[in-house]
């Protein structure tokens, strides 16, 4: 069961439940625009564990400086407006949640924009970081052939605008964008209005950032190197977790940790751990859903219509069905939800 608050998904604990924290959840790029599709089965998972989630969407920039500190005065204000009114369609109270530890968990460029904020400020930042398949390559290794994509791209804005996935974002009231919320409502769990404007601001993102590309931009703001030296400066948060899956191919954990290890030893006080080799899973697990269908316990298939795939694709070969393991995801919950529960009394 989730609300909404200005642009935030609010998720409480089973009903009852008072809660233990609250985590602030950022996700990844694109993806993290319409959280109650892409990650809803951890964010319930970690609902379950007792923890209030309030998951800020953001959509896609060049500009990441930018997005990190809209990302914090979103937050900031939905938390505020709880902290007066309490948890909408809830009994949780604004006494309920005096006092609660914030922590944050984010995904990939969600995890990017964490690691922004928590250098960037010193106040009402989480006391604790779980920062998941951590990536911040530059925009020519990120957007392949991104340095020959920019005198292009002006002239395909005129394709992306004809294409049949950008009409149907922008019809909102057509039999198209009608159908495909039937088929994200199994996700959704009885969509409303407010998701077809938050599906329709997730396909938007394309558009957007092509623009940003027309008018000149080539990297990411700050690029991966500033965003290094701002970290191992700067970065304040008091416990980071690193989580690195075993077979994650892009992912940059490693590197951050280097980067990170010399902030903490600096400062004394805080504290850095890494899981990776027993977390098992992809880039790609924390989006594992569990109302997809089942192949087997514990096991499911992501398919998806042949006809909205090849809107991206001329290999007229057929897709592979890729298979993901839900317990992967239970496993990635239980070991954030343990870890910030351990840090509650320091």
């Amino acid at each position: 069961m989730f609300s909404r608050l200005d642009s935030c998904l609010v998720i409480p604990p089973p009903s009852g439940r008072k809660p233990l924290a609250v985590i602030m959840f950022l996700g990844g790029a694109f993806v993290g625009a319409v959280p109650e599709v892409t990650y809803s089965y951890l964010l319930e998972l970690l609902a379950e564990e007792g923890f209030l989630l309030v998951s800020v969407p953001y959509n896609v920039t060049f500009d990441h400086s930018r997005a990190a500190r809209e990302v914090y005065e979103m937050f900031n204000g939905c938390m505020e407006k709880l902290s007066a009114s309490g948890v909408p369609d809830t009994e949780l109270s604004a006494a309920d949640l005096t006092d609660l530890p914030l922590y944050s968990v984010g995904h990939s460029n969600g995890a990017l924009l964490q690691l922004m904020v928590g250098s960037y400020f010193s106040e009402k930042i989480p006391k604790a970081n779980a920062i998941i398949s951590f990536n911040n390559k530059p925009a020519s290794v990120a957007v392949p052939y991104f340095e020959q994509l920019g005198p292009l791209v002006s002239q395909t804005i005129p394709v992306v605008e004809a294409s049949p996935l950008y009409s149907l974002a922008t019809s909102a009231s057509g039999d198209a964008w009608k159908a495909f919320l039937d088929t994200t409502s199994t996700f959704l769990k009885g969509y409303d209005q407010e998701a077809a404007v938050s599906l329709n601001k997730f396909v938007d993102q394309l558009p957007s950032v092509i623009n940003e590309v027309t008018q000149g931009a080539s990297e990411f703001k700050p690029t991966p190197s500033e965003n290094r030296d701002l970290f191992s400066k700067s970065y304040n948060v008091p416990h980071t977790l690193l989580v690195k899956f075993n077979a994650d191919t892009i992912d940059e954990t490693d590197t951050l940790e280097q980067v990170l290890r010399s902030r903490v030893e600096s400062t004394g006080t805080s504290t850095l751990e890494k899981v990776s080799h027993q977390v098992s899973g992809n880039h790609l697990t924390p989006c594992v859903q569990y109302r997809l269908t089942y192949l087997e316990e514990n096991e499911v298939e992501c398919r998806i219509s042949p006809d909205f795939v090849h809107l991206f694709r001329t290999d007229p070969s057929p897709l592979p069905r890729p298979q993901w393991s839900l317990k992967d995801t239970r496993v990635l919950a239980t070991t954030v939800a343990h870890w910030l529960d351990q840090k509650k009394g320091r």
